[in-house]
């Protein structure tokens, strides 16, 4: 297995226009939940509409970050969260994904030290010794998971502002302009901290860019 095979789980996806800019795939749907969301201000009923719509999505992140057990209860506080503070929602600012996303990250960063600690211990696991029998099979779960184990040393090296941006791109989906509204920063920030992980995942795996092009 490479290393961009195994960087699929993190693999930054390229949705750069001509300019160079990475379009914000704000569908009709978006637009539409933004106006439910505000609307479920008036009527509380309605915000079930963005539970459902979301709540596997931040869920999945979560797990991917922390594990499945801290996912149930960090999902679960995101969205009360955002129910509580719905009347902050504008939709001139931001679509409800990235706003959502804001908010898990921000619990998220409550466990950073166990994250970084669980890459870590990762990386240091032995590969398993082979068993007879499925020889083939086993050699591709031990091809896999020393790619793994590289790429949680990788992970560890990132400093945790650019980590977030890195995490938030590969593992929810986000563009560009939407990690900039969940994290409050500019989009040139978000080009420069993605830049930097890149290149720390670059130099632990080999020349290998995550995106499929050159940089």
């Amino acid at each position: 297995m490479t290393p961009d095979v195994a960087l699929a789980a993190i693999a930054l996806p390229s949705r750069m226009n001509s300019a160079g800019r990475v379009q914000a795939a704000q569908s009709p749907a978006a637009d539409e939940d933004s106006l439910i969301l505000e609307a479920s201000v008036r009527e509380p009923d309605r915000f079930t509409h963005i539970f459902d719509q979301y709540f596997g999505q931040v869920h999945s992140y979560v797990a991917r970050r922390l594990g499945t057990d801290l996912a149930d209860d960090l999902a679960a506080e995101t969205f009360l969260i955002a129910f509580r503070q719905r009347e902050r929602f504008n939709s001139r600012n931001g679509v409800v994904r990235a706003w959502l996303y804001g908010i898990a990250t921000n619990l998220i960063r409550r466990h950073r030290r166990n994250e970084v600690r669980a890459w870590r211990a990762t990386s240091k696991l032995p590969l398993p010794e082979p068993t007879s029998g499925h020889e083939e099979r086993v050699a591709a779960q031990v091809t896999a998971q020393g790619v793994s184990r590289e790429l949680a040393a990788a992970l560890a090296k990132v400093s945790a502002k650019d980590r977030e941006v890195l995490l938030l791109v590969a593992l929810g989906q986000l563009t560009y302009d939407e990690v900039a509204t969940a994290l409050g920063i500019a989009y040139g920030t978000v080009c420069s901290r993605l830049s930097r992980a890149r290149r720390i995942i670059r130099e632990s795996l080999g020349p290998t860019d995550p995106t499929g092009a050159d940089s």
